[in-house]
């Protein structure tokens, strides 16, 4: 890292002190920076890196609710509308005890450069609540879902930003936030939050996307070697949207996934894993990854060290931030793993990256492999725009070449600034180039 980039680096944490996954965020992405600063010196002279840290706006607000005992409850609710050079803030919201404002952030920073790999003109938001639907009724989930958009709604808007899920934010939260929406607003803005409902304006394959699009990449980034997805020993972590549908088209391309994981522990099932029981379990139960087991002869638990302990081809990450460490890494090297693709939002952290590239694994980094979610929520918000709907086909095509079209962009960029394969740098190369240009053309803003 250059001198300059390092005095900017240094700043940048100093303002935020306390947010660790932040840091690591804007470290990771400044890492890549030097060869770009060098070629383009008015990213630092107009104070572009420092301007790009920095959230246009960040609103914090209290959301009090009502649970089913009569007792008032209070969490805090996040939006931090980071960069809108490209578009109105695009990003999800995550309902997580973890979630704070340090998590926010990173998450928003990163979204600025993954919606900018879209090609997608939209810009870079998240948000979220401390609040943990695990374990809650239906209409606790609502009541606080209602009050969460009392405040929200201010903020947000189909040329505004719009906002869709994340953990803990599925079809149920979706579609309490958009009816409260509609009932404060007085009308039908379709266009202001994604992942909806196919009947009340959602995308097919939305669903799906996030999880297609990372085993779509990790496709690419295979054939660059003349190999593919197909017949190789899969492991995918988390058991959530992502990973069911990371799941799914492993399959689909002929992939033998054998091993999947909640926060309670990893299950192996070396004759491949069910998919509708797992969708059983996890989606209809709300249960855990034990209740697979006890249903599934083939299937074990876990019981010592962690899903990357399994041996495979290919690894998905799919669970949440820093799951994938430098000894998890370590052992997927020594199984002879060729690609991850990270299919959660910074999954690996930084000395895992480290080891992963160290060893010549092909490592898709989250804001280009996961970055199929976000694109398809953009074509949901075409089809809003145009009061249109698609066919699943049609957007199944369309995201395939979005994700195509990614892979190619960071190899290329990569290769421009002489180190081919290197997919972190390509990556971050082209998604702050694109955005940086924006600002510049802009003014001081």
């Amino acid at each position: 890292m250059s001198h300059d980039i390092t005095d900017v680096l240094e700043r940048v944490l100093q303002r935020n002190p306390g947010e660790p996954e932040f840091h690591q965020a804007v470290h990771e992405v400044f890492e890549s920076l030097a060869p770009v600063v060098q070629r383009r010196p008015e990213y630092l002279e107009q104070g572009v890196l420092e301007r790009l840290c920095e959230p246009e706006r960040q609103i914090i607000f209290r959301v009090p609710w009502v649970d089913d005992a009569g007792r008032v409850q209070v969490n805090r609710g996040f939006r931090v509308q980071y960069n809108s050079a490209l578009g109105p803030y695009k990003g999800g919201l995550r309902f997580h005890p973890s979630v704070n404002l340090g998590i926010v952030k990173f998450l928003g920073f990163e979204q600025i450069f993954k919606n900018a790999l879209t090609g997608m003109p939209i810009g870079g938001g998240k948000g979220g609540s401390d609040f943990d639907p695990r374990g809650r009724s239906d209409g606790e989930v609502m009541r606080f879902c209602q009050s969460f958009m009392m405040e929200l709604h201010n903020h947000i808007g189909q040329y505004t930003d719009v906002p869709a899920g994340d953990i803990g934010v599925g079809a149920r939260e979706i579609g309490y936030l958009f009816g409260q929406y509609r009932r404060i607003t007085n009308a039908y803005e379709a266009g202001v939050l994604t992942g909806k409902g196919l009947a009340w304006g959602g995308s097919r394959a939305r669903t799906e996307a996030t999880g297609y699009g990372a085993v779509l990449f990790a496709q690419e980034m295979l054939r660059t070697r003349g190999e593919s997805v197909d017949g190789r020993r899969v492991s995918v972590s988390g058991s959530g949207n992502v990973a069911i549908y990371a799941i799914e088209k492993a399959q689909q391309l002929g992939a033998h996934v054998v091993a999947f994981s909640d926060s309670s522990g990893y299950v192996v099932d070396e004759d491949g894993v069910d998919l509708d029981l797992l969708r059983e379990v996890k989606e209809e139960r709300r249960g855990r990854v034990a209740d697979y087991v006890e249903a599934r002869s083939s299937a074990s638990l876990g019981t010592s060290g962690t899903i990357w302990d399994v041996d495979c081809d290919v690894a998905v990450p799919c669970a949440t931030q820093n799951e994938l460490d430098a000894d998890g890494a370590a052992a997927l090297v020594r199984s002879g793993v060729v690609a991850v693709a990270e299919g959660a939002n910074m999954p690996t952290t930084r000395d895992a990256v480290a080891v992963l590239r160290e060893a010549g694994v092909l490592f898709g980094p989250g804001k280009a492999a996961n970055a199929g979610g976000v694109a398809t929520s953009a074509l949901e918000m075409q089809q809003n725009a145009s009061r249109d709907s698609w066919t699943h086909e049609y957007t199944v095509d369309r995201l395939t070449a979005i994700m195509e079209r990614i892979h190619a962009t960071c190899l290329e960029s990569a290769e421009s600034y002489g180190d081919p394969g290197n997919y972190v740098l390509g990556a971050n190369a082209a998604g702050f180039t694109k955005v940086a240009d924006a600002m510049i053309a802009q003014g001081v803003i």
